[in-house]
């Protein structure tokens, strides 16, 4: 039998499948697939027995595919559905490992910038004499601020872009900058991740099961702009982490090299406007 794919219901109605995802969840069903919902709103509150209540109980196996989920939460959404009898098919472990840049990166770090980090807690930014220490080893140039899981890329000068290591009280100024916006969904804490210039032709979004590329598509962000990477050197890595589903966002640099520019959970990775996911959906359903 083919995995339940779980999405995130609408929480306007509870019965509906969220606007974002409810074209998926068609396509799904047009597949012969079988759906569920999953209450976002209540996992995130803790309220994960409430959360999982639309599941069917015995349902065997499962893919989610909705709104990011802090790590922690889907350890306890993977342990409340056990109790109804339903299995993820990415343990919380992969979960973590392909959703956390500490995770990936170790096994990524060939074909990723350079990148080190620190945990952190929401409200609470490292100092300057802190960072200045973490970022000794990238040795100075320009750099990108982030946490373990997002960037505010679109508050670039503020929150994000570094011009020079070597300013401590600039890298410090737009670290705690980051944390400050950041609020409450600080992700596990603070990395710093060498700057490396790429082309315009914008990213591609690679989505991998079973560390196959099962799926090519466009960045959400720039939808229009589509890449044809090459993923010689991607895919032994990709392989080589070892999680069931997960997505990879590559940019060609300046010198003609694909660099992974971050990698995700492909549970919680957007599908860019206009994308048909029907082979994501068929590769997602041979799975056993």
């Amino acid at each position: 039998m083919a995995p339940l794919i779980v999405f995130c219901g609408d929480p306007l109605g509870p019965r509906r499948t969220d606007p974002h995802f409810a074209g998926e969840a068609r396509a799904a069903r047009a597949l012969g697939l079988r759906t569920a919902l999953l209450d976002h709103d209540a996992l995130l509150a803790g309220d994960v027995s409430g959360a999982v209540r639309g599941v069917p109980h015995g349902a065997g196996t499962a893919w989610y595919r909705g709104w990011m989920v802090p790590s922690g939460r889907y350890a306890e959404l993977a342990g409340a559905l056990a109790d109804r009898g339903v299995t993820l098919l990415t343990s919380p472990d992969a979960y973590r490992r392909a959703h956390e840049l500490p995770g990936w990166y170790a096994t990524l770090a060939p074909a990723t910038p350079q990148s080190v980090w620190l945990p952190a807690r929401p409200g609470h930014a490292p100092g300057a004499h802190e960072l200045a220490a973490l970022t000794a080893p990238l040795g100075g140039g320009p750099a990108i601020v982030k946490d373990y899981v997002k960037s505010r890329k679109h508050e670039w000068h503020e929150a994000c872009y570094v011009p020079e290591l070597a300013d401590t009280e600039r890298l410090a100024a737009v670290v705690a900058r980051f944390v400050a916006l950041q609020e409450d969904f600080l992700a596990g804490g603070v990395v710093v991740r060498a700057f490396e210039r790429f082309t315009e032709a914008g990213e591609a979004r690679v989505w991998w099961v079973d560390g196959r590329p099962v799926l090519v598509t466009a960045h959400p962000d720039r939808p229009a702009l589509r890449p044809e990477p090459v993923l010689d050197t991607v895919s032994p890595l990709v392989a080589a982490l070892g999680c069931r589903f997960v997505t990879t966002d590559l940019a060609l640099r300046q010198d003609g090299v694909w660099r992974v520019v971050e990698a995700g959970d492909g549970q919680v990775s957007d599908l860019p406007r206009g994308v048909a996911p029907a082979l994501l959906l068929e590769a997602l359903a041979g799975v056993r």
